[in-house]
């Protein structure tokens, strides 16, 4: 079996990523084991939090990988490799404030690193250094980056080909009637914030999930 096809099955292929302000929402821990059942092996969370401490970030993400027990679903940690190594997460999300991916894949082996990219360059050296995945935006315009352009599905598909076979996963107003659209570029998944979270959570993941089935 090859590396990518390894690393294909070890991706799930809807990420639901967080921000200051869903951590902040008090039913957050309940929405997040609400997305976990209905999301299983093929949900990763993502902690994401540019405002938090590190320790809050580690209580968040020890919390999540109790909830994540018996679910499958991954938890990851952006931009700190520290934290994720230290509440025993399955992963790390690494963006132009981490780690480079060659790094931390020396620090930390076993865990499923994922890279933020923005071009056909850089999800080639991310691949080529040994990220599990790539995460890759914006595809459509975002509340994320107000004001700013999609980069669109000839921007995905580019990308899908200087991955070289590593997964790439789409983000940026990527909403389940999208789904067809990814799939039809190439990539391997989908990632959301406000798709997710801002609302039902558990059934915001069985859209998303059926959406990718029928693309």
């Amino acid at each position: 079996m090859s590396a990518a096809t390894t690393s294909r099955l070890r991706v799930p292929v809807l990420h639901a990523i967080t921000n200051d302000v869903v951590l902040a929402d008090p039913g957050f821990l309940l929405a997040a084991r609400g997305a976990m059942e209905a999301g299983g092996p093929r949900l990763a969370v993502h902690l994401r939090a540019s405002q938090a401490s590190a320790r809050t970030l580690l209580e968040r993400a020890l919390e999540l990988r109790v909830l994540a027990e018996g679910t499958g679903s991954r938890v990851l940690v952006n931009d700190r490799l520290d934290v994720a190594m230290a509440a025993g997460v399955d992963g790390a999300q690494l963006t132009s404030r981490s780690l480079v991916v060659g790094d931390a894949r020396r620090v930390a082996p076993a865990l499923l690193l994922g890279a933020s990219v923005h071009d056909a360059d850089e999800a080639w050296l991310a691949a080529a250094a040994g990220a599990d995945f790539v995460v890759a935006g914006h595809v459509w315009p975002t509340d994320s980056h107000p004001g700013e352009p999609g980069r669109g599905e000839d921007f995905l598909r580019a990308l899908v080909r200087a991955a070289e076979g590593c997964p790439v996963i789409a983000i940026g107003g990527i909403t389940p009637d999208r789904a067809a659209a990814v799939a039809a570029a190439g990539a391997h998944g989908v990632a959301a914030i406000r798709g997710i979270w801002f609302g039902d959570a558990p059934a915001a993941v069985r859209r998303y999930l059926s959406a990718h089935d029928i693309a």
